[in-house]
């Protein structure tokens, strides 16, 4: 086990960032979910990052290239340090420790796909198997959430030692990344992106994953203390308090006059009805 750095962040003590790892953890979710769902042909297609890459006559290739991170503009958490979704198995105030963390950063990921073949009309089969393999991808990554202790020890939101495979927990916390097809880059922003990688036009799809990336867990040096106000001083003031009768109390008018809404009157006068009326 690697050795833990001695960092503090506010007076807390912090474990190891792990988070990082997600980013390339995600891209090869994609890679192995398209390979894993093969079976046009005995041979797979090669997945190729570079845009620029020439394949062979006969070689079917699919390019998958992430062009941009941007953070998830409809789901954005304050920076503000709260208590992480970390059971232990004892309580706070029985001496058990309680952990700490900035809620995640979520951000999404975009994908640049396209599929080489020597006919054009191979590529578009290549093309629909594609869209239809992604289409069936719930989730490229769906496994137990993982935290990194200050110890240096590795485990789920149920404080067991993290195990990949977990499942069949209500209460864990699973990390789940999506995958969308969305329409993100214009044809003119797509010829750009080509031609700044002397790659040669192909027809492109564009998909986002959107991911959450955890920083270090921090534990602390006690308990959270909760303040309440006096027990007997509410129970004094409920027994003065006269009972409730359910009527509805008038209430005193103000002492401001009030003013009429619209533009203010001029030469205004009463009329005689009102005039006899008062006589």
């Amino acid at each position: 086990m690697a050795e833990v750095p001695d960092l503090s962040i506010d007076g807390l003590t912090t474990g190891q960032v792990i988070g990082h790892n997600i980013l390339g953890e995600t891209t090869e979710a994609l890679h192995r979910f398209i390979l894993d769902g093969w079976d046009l042909s005995d041979r797979p297609p090669r997945i190729e990052e570079d845009l620029s890459f020439a394949p062979k006559d006969r070689e079917q290739v699919v390019y998958i290239y992430m062009y941009r991170v941007t953070r998830n503009p409809h789901l954005k958490n304050q920076k503000r340090w709260r208590q992480a979704p970390v059971f232990m198995g004892t309580e706070p105030e029985d001496g058990g420790e309680v952990y700490y963390h900035r809620p995640p950063l979520l951000v999404d990921m975009f994908y640049l796909l396209m599929v080489h073949s020597k006919f054009r009309s191979d590529a578009e089969r290549l093309m629909g198997w594609l869209l239809l393999r992604l289409y069936n991808a719930t989730h490229l990554v769906y496994r137990p959430r993982r935290f990194a202790l200050p110890d240096g020890r590795e485990v789920d939101s149920l404080g067991r030692l993290y195990d990949i495979n977990a499942r069949g927990d209500d209460n864990l916390i699973m990390e789940k990344v999506s995958l969308a097809l969305v329409d993100d880059l214009t044809v003119g922003d797509a010829t750009n992106l080509f031609s700044l990688h002397e790659a040669p036009y192909r027809p492109f799809m564009t998909y986002r994953a959107r991911v959450a990336l955890d920083g270090p867990l921090a534990a602390s040096g006690g308990g959270t203390t909760i303040k309440l106000p006096s027990l007997e001083n509410t129970a004094e003031k409920a027994k003065n308090r006269p009972p409730a009768s359910g009527r509805i109390r008038p209430t005193k008018p103000g002492s401001r006059r009030m003013e009429m809404p619209g533009p203010k009157p001029h030469f205004m006068r009463r009329s005689p009805a009102e005039s006899d009326t008062e006589d």
